[in-house]
């Protein structure tokens, strides 16, 4: 059996902070404000693969209250729901993720982050981007979207309290 789900992820612009986005840290970038590390490819990623599998989003596995989450690094996010999958019987095959925004330009790091988020998810992971011609608050540069599409398959029996 598998499974499609989608996430999507908007943090505003915050130049007081560094970049943490898909993994990777980004000198001389403006940072995103978020109650963690702000990477909002790996938010997105971890909603897509949740909703998948039908186990809510990151605010039901990390909390939102930024009290558990200040500054933490994003990626232990997708290692948590690598992990609550495949206690539920599921395991990632794919994920694809959309950067939606001016900044940062992802093509010269692009191999660089889907290596390290592939590797931190046992499976492929591919990364676009785009910009909105000037429209929209991404568009006037104040913040990053990303929207994110995982594909993931049964692994194992669901546990009895689990919906197939």
């Amino acid at each position: 059996m598998i499974r499609v789900g989608t996430g999507v992820d908007v943090h505003a612009y915050d130049a007081a902070v560094p970049l943490r986005l898909a993994g990777l840290d980004w000198p001389g970038e403006p940072g995103l404000a978020g109650h963690s590390d702000g990477d909002a490819v790996c938010h997105a990623i971890v909603d897509a693969l949740l909703s998948a599998a039908g186990l809510g989003d990151i605010g039901g596995l990390v909390g939102v209250d930024g009290t558990t989450t200040a500054n933490a690094d994003s990626t232990g996010f997708l290692e948590l729901a690598r992990a609550r999958l495949a206690e539920a019987g599921w395991a990632p095959v794919n994920v694809s993720a959309q950067l939606v925004g001016p900044s940062p330009k992802l093509a010269p790091r692009r191999a660089e982050a889907q290596s390290t988020l592939s590797a931190l998810l046992g499976a492929p992971v591919s990364l676009g981007a785009t910009t909105t011609d000037h429209l929209g608050f991404t568009g006037r540069g104040e913040g990053l979207a990303v929207i994110a599409t995982a594909l993931i398959e049964r692994s194992s029996a669901p546990p009895t309290d689990q919906p197939a």
